[in-house]
């Protein structure tokens, strides 16, 4: 075989064992992102949504303002605002949390999570106000509490109502999550710019990531669908 020809076999080799281990570590770190920012986003939204619907402004107010912000603004500026920021605060560099916030990866997740709790608290304050009022009065009629009516009643009735709702924002979150490149996290994006960069093939680059964010988009809604099903199984007709 002339030795072209093995050299330019053994560049493709190097090609693609590297392009493939940069892929994974960047699928991972996207998915790490992703799903803490969710999860934790999730968790903050619910009492949030809760405070939205009390009529009380001094308990309301707040959340609102909150969700205003965050919903009124692009994400990539909360991004930037987070990231450069928290190293501007006076004599955080001399404190513990600067072992935490000088790593990209926190001041991302930070802003993922305060981004997507805004918009999920929206959700499901929705969904609450949606909930009929007969079943909270016969949640009543029952002698139950209103800790035992949110627990037992409206909080999993909102959720069947919310499911298709925030299935968007999980998709919507996945995608959003490739501008964390730009604070130099290396996620899926960020791993097909390295590529580009180092072989110049930014075809090659972007359409591999592309079908891989498509991937994890259909693995997502074939997610909510299964669960949207068990959800919902009692409102099937019976045949």
């Amino acid at each position: 075989m002339p030795e072209f020809i093995t050299e330019l076999l053994n560049q493709n080799q190097v090609f693609t064992a590297t392009t493939m281990l940069h892929y994974w570590d960047g699928l991972v770190t996207t998915v790490q992102l992703v799903f803490l920012s969710l999860v934790i986003g999730l968790v903050l939204s619910v009492p949030l949504a809760v405070m939205r619907t009390v009529h009380n402004p001094f308990v309301s107010g707040p959340v609102w303002l909150y969700t205003y912000l965050f919903r009124g603004t692009p994400l990539l500026i909360q991004l930037y605002i987070i990231y450069y920021g928290i190293a501007q605060i006076e004599g955080i560099q001399d404190t513990f949390w600067w072992v935490i916030f000088k790593d990209p990866f926190y001041p991302a997740l930070l802003a993922f999570v305060l981004n997507t709790a805004a918009y999920t608290t929206e959700i499901i304050r929705g969904a609450l106000e949606a909930t009929p009022y007969g079943e909270v009065e016969a949640a009543k009629a029952y002698g139950m509490s209103w800790m035992k009516r949110m627990q037992r009643i409206i909080l999993p009735s909102a959720a069947r109502r919310a499911l298709q709702a925030y299935s968007n924002e999980v998709i919507f979150m996945l995608h959003a999550s490739a501008i964390a490149s730009v604070v130099t996290i290396v996620d899926l994006t960020g791993a097909a710019r390295d590529i580009y960069s180092r072989f110049y093939a930014p075809f090659d680059a972007f359409i591999a990531v592309a079908l891989i964010y498509m991937a994890l988009t259909f693995t997502i809604v074939f997610c909510f669908r299964l669960l949207e099903k068990r959800m919902l199984r009692h409102l099937k007709p019976l045949s």
